[in-house]
């Protein structure tokens, strides 16, 4: 147990819950009754980096909600040479987030590892999902009784890196800075947004990327056991 430390922040997608699995899984649902001739394989290779990209430029405020949900949709049917309708875009968008959170896959060690530290320390969420998707997904997966606080970007305003949504989330934990710390997958939102307004940082790293020394790192989620 690191004595210093009293409250720890997680982030929720790629971090305990685990987002590609689940995302491929409401996918293949709807392709199933929509698209039967494509393969979700060839869907997915496609629309996971796009995704990603998308989800940069939104958390950065470079485009907005409803631009985030048809961009990686039409720009992952146009990779596949794939015509799409505008109409069938927003039936794909609606039920993707109503499919999505029926999947509560998450990651190898979530529940041991939230197990571990929930008598050592107060635990919360920093997220930029969307309020009442990031809720569902926290009680369908049961997750939600491990957690004092909720932190999303609705509520905030504003989104990891944002130095603010961290400030709002420590008075919301009625946490100090110089004890806490934040573990997320995403260098840039959780790892440097979280160092930048003041707290630990730990890097949820499973994919095993290239990441600076002086970071702390863990490739699976167990291994927090290490730094707490």
């Amino acid at each position: 147990m690191n004595t210093t430390i009293t409250d720890v922040f997680f982030d929720l997608d790629h971090t305990l819950w685990d987002f590609d699995k689940n995302s491929e899984m409401a996918f293949d649902r709807i392709f199933k009754n929509r698209f039967p001739e494509i393969k979700i394989q060839d869907f997915i290779a496609k629309y996971a980096p796009i995704n990603q990209e998308c989800w940069k430029l939104y958390q950065n405020d470079k485009i907005t909600h409803l631009e985030l949900r048809y961009n990686r949709l039409k720009f992952s049917f146009d990779a596949l040479n794939v015509e799409i309708s505008d109409a069938d875009i927003n039936h794909i968008a609606n039920d993707y987030i109503e499919f999505l959170t029926d999947n509560n896959h998450l990651f190898e060690g979530a529940i041991e590892v939230l197990e571990y530290l929930k008598p050592k320390y107060k635990l919360h969420i920093i997220t930029n999902g969307f309020a009442n998707v990031q809720d569902k997904k926290l009680n369908n997966a049961a997750l939600s009784g491990y957690f004092d606080t909720i932190t999303n970007s609705e509520l905030a305003g504003v989104k990891k890196p944002n130095s603010i949504i961290f400030d709002y989330a420590i008075n919301a934990a009625k946490a100090s800075k110089a004890n806490s710390v934040m573990i997320g997958d995403c260098l840039d939102a959780d790892v440097n947004g979280a160092l930048n307004a003041g707290l630990d940082a730990i890097f949820f790293n499973d994919k095993k990327v290239e990441a600076p020394e002086d970071i702390k790192q863990v490739n699976h989620l167990l291994e927090l056991k290490k730094y707490l």
